[in-house]
């Protein structure tokens, strides 16, 4: 008779394993949760402040913000203007923070904080319908300026990308020719070079750019050129051609709408301030998980007390591993298959060494008292009812004696399971009886020395961090467990049976 083929378990572990690493990939990516901990993450904190005077009337204040600056991701938004009524209005793509009072009169000062995560693949919101242009009218000689400026520049190009730089180019002071000197002046550079090209047919409008410096204050918006190829909204620098987004410049204003509008008041300027920060990537993570609807993919959005309980939770797994590894392939002889997880998840509860001292004081105490309990030959029953007790007297002793002494031994001791203490101490009491002292003394020193392994595992702050985070590269460890499972050869510890063999090598 054949045994049955195992491909299909080990196509079954490669699945596991596969679907455990490329979710953990994806949520790094799409979610941004960082592999190790301590992971710093920069934000730029950018204020605008908007001054002016009031003239004893009703305010309605009204700035441009950022929608989706390309090179950018918006964090969070504030304003500080107390006595104002606040809310931030969108509109066909367009974005504005407006500010309202009524009865306003003398000096006002408004603010507007945001924060901006630096992500080179964040893109602007490519545009709903496609833009339009309208042919612009030019008195003479202008008219006629004009026709010759563009014509020369599109024989020159055969793209809207190409056409602009050529005539960004014409209309520079070095390469100046009378038609360009008849049109171009200081004050109309760039409405001019906006109005040719929607002229042109290219559709063109101005943007306005923050240069992002540390600890700068009161900074002015650089104004830059946008164009639209026939998919997306490209940027350049209206003196340079330079196209794209440098990658200190922030765009805080994208489109034709005004930059501020200030109905009840005169006077009105706007300044920025701004300040790099650094704060915790997972922080930075779990800020954006919430903030786009993904928190139902993490652990973040329940409670802190549930939370702190599948914190402990998802590191049965890793210990649960290394009991198997120990036992399968090391070969090591534990005091049952899961007493040694639970005495490290004690272990990580407490510390390593509290922890050895209790659980020790706890067993041997416990088996002195099992010998008494077996000379009064009780039913399994009572005997383990009666060590159950017992072992909780002996915890509560334990409690009070350290605590008497200066030592914080009550968690290390009540966190315990006592139903399974009591159970060890009988199964030891039994292998005692039935083996020897030193069969026990075996068990009993390879479990511990398998929690200690186990617990320097689960204790190990990249352990915590990506099985609290990453919860899917459980898969992974239960592939593991599978895959040893299938272990049928010799064990380490057993090869010391080979050790004479040597001899006649």
């Amino acid at each position: 008779m054949t045994s049955p083929s195992r491909l299909p378990f080990y196509i079954a572990v490669f699945l596991l394993i596969t679907a455990g690493i490329s979710l953990a990939v994806w949520r790094h990516i799409e979610l941004g949760i960082p592999w190790l901990t301590g992971e710093q993450r920069p934000v730029w904190m950018v204020e605008a402040r908007v001054d002016f005077d009031g003239a004893d009337d009703p305010v309605v204040a009204s700035l441009s913000v950022p929608e989706q600056p390309p090179g950018f991701r918006i964090l969070t938004e504030q304003a500080a203007s107390p006595g104002y009524g606040f809310s931030i209005i969108e509109d066909s793509g367009n974005r504005r923070a407006e500010w309202t009072k009524r009865d306003v009169i003398g000096p006002q000062t408004l603010y507007f904080k945001a924060q901006f995560i630096p992500d080179p693949d964040a893109e602007a919101t490519p545009p709903a319908q496609k833009p339009k242009t309208q042919k612009l009218f030019w008195e003479e000689p202008q008219a006629t300026a004009v026709r010759e400026i563009l014509a020369q520049a599109k024989s020159r190009s055969s793209t809207p990308e190409s056409m602009t730089r050529e005539l960004i180019r014409l209309m520079q002071p070095d390469t100046r020719v009378q038609n360009t000197t008849l049109l171009v002046s200081e004050d109309n550079y760039l409405p001019l070079l906006v109005d040719m090209l929607n002229h042109s047919g290219i559709p063109a409008r101005t943007a306005d750019g923050l240069k992002l410096e540390d600890a700068r204050r009161r900074q002015q918006l650089t104004p830059f050129l946008q164009i639209y190829n026939g998919e997306k909204w490209l940027t350049l620098n209206p003196k340079t051609a330079a196209q794209g987004v440098p990658e200190n410049i922030l765009l805080w204003r994208q489109g034709t709408e005004s930059l501020l509008d200030v109905v009840g008041g005169g006077n009105s300027d706007i300044s920025f301030s701004m300040l790099r920060q650094t704060i915790p990537a997972l922080q930075l993570s779990a800020m954006q998980v919430e903030g786009n609807g993904l928190g139902f993919l993490s652990f973040y959005e329940l409670p802190i007390e549930e939370q702190s309980m599948f914190r402990m939770l998802m590191l049965l797994p890793l210990g649960a591993l290394v009991v198997a590894f120990m036992r399968i392939v090391i070969g090591i002889r534990t005091s049952g298959t899961f007493m040694p997880v639970l005495i490290a998840v004690a272990f990580v509860q407490t510390t390593l060494i509290p922890g050895l001292v209790a659980f020790l004081s706890v067993v041997s105490i416990g088996l002195a008292m099992r010998g008494y309990l077996s000379s009064l030959n009780l039913l399994l029953v009572s005997r383990i009812s009666a060590l159950i007790i017992l072992v909780i007297f002996i915890t509560a002793g334990l409690s009070i004696f350290g605590y008497q002494m200066g030592f914080n031994t009550g968690m290390t001791v009540t966190f315990f399971p006592m139903v399974i203490i009591a159970w060890t101490i009988e199964r030891m009491s039994i292998l005692w009886e039935e083996e020897s002292g030193q069969e026990v003394l075996i068990q009993g020193s390879g479990s511990l020395f398998v929690a200690i392994c186990a617990y320097l595992l689960m204790s190990a702050p990249l352990a915590g961090h990506l099985t609290f985070n990453f919860p899917e590269l459980h898969f992974v460890v239960l592939g593991l467990i599978l895959l040893m499972g299938q272990y049928t050869g010799y064990k380490l510890t057993e090869l010391k049976r080979f050790t004479p063999m040597k001899a006649y090598d």
